[in-house]
């Protein structure tokens, strides 16, 4: 048992998927674990342990930003014992070529800061994925035939951003989409040696200010949970 969780040794497998919102976490392992069992609650911050194809899995909620996803990833790599780690949550899409549903696959994760920010002090360390997740990724998706994106993100601190200037410049750059959790995790996953991704469904976009309902995000987010489980055991 850790501060945040009340997961006993033994209750988190080696692979965990990171869903922001606990009640993702919830849906993830009803519709595609066997055999779940809810191994956390502490704070609400629901986590399940279950077998996809025979493979052990973790879901674990993080909570939004960085701040509450470094708390879970420490402790998960540190007390537990995980060795890959996938973050599943939505983004908003910053290039018209994105649309809503399509996924993307994070190469990089730029920042103006994480919770790690102060080790690195002058040097403006580059948060990147695991490679072999990566390609494991682009893989699955293509074989579900998913439209998907490969590239850079951007990992916000702030939820309502009004920095114009600096959307601007992302978009200018070619960065695919932006969200608030994959530099922090990505550091993480350096700092310890394991292996980290995110794999992100677009639920809304920063150009076109289209917004997927809230009653179809679910059922979109199911092509996202399979890559990431396929790239996980490939």
């Amino acid at each position: 048992m850790t501060v945040h969780m009340s997961a006993k040794p033994g209750d988190i497998a080696e692979t965990v998927l990171l869903p922001g919102d606990p009640y993702r976490a919830k849906w993830v392992a009803e519709t595609f674990l066997s055999d779940a069992v809810c191994i956390n609650e502490v704070r609400g911050m629901l986590g399940y342990t279950g077998t996809w194809q025979g493979n052990r899995v973790t879901v674990q909620g993080t909570g939004m930003g960085m701040p509450s996803l470094s708390i879970y990833t420490n402790e998960l790599i540190r007390d537990y014992g995980a060795k890959t780690l996938i973050r599943i949550g939505s983004a908003g899409a910053m290039q018209e070529s994105v649309k809503l549903r399509d996924v993307v696959l994070a190469m990089t994760a730029s920042t103006l800061g994480t919770p790690s920010t102060g080790i690195f002090k002058e040097l403006g360390f580059a948060p990147c994925a695991d490679y072999g997740l990566l390609q494991n990724a682009v893989r699955a998706a293509a074989q579900k035939g998913t439209a998907t994106h490969v590239g850079g993100i951007y990992s916000s601190n702030t939820f309502y951003d009004e920095r114009d200037d600096l959307n601007e410049q992302m978009i200018r750059h070619g960065v695919l989409a932006v969200e608030m959790e994959a530099a922090e995790l990505y550091i993480l996953a350096a700092r310890h040696q394991v292996r980290a991704l995110a794999v992100l469904t677009i639920s809304d976009h920063l150009i076109t200010h289209e917004e997927l309902p809230s009653d179809q995000r679910e059922r979109s987010f199911g092509d996202m949970v399979e890559i990431a489980l396929s790239a996980a055991f490939s």
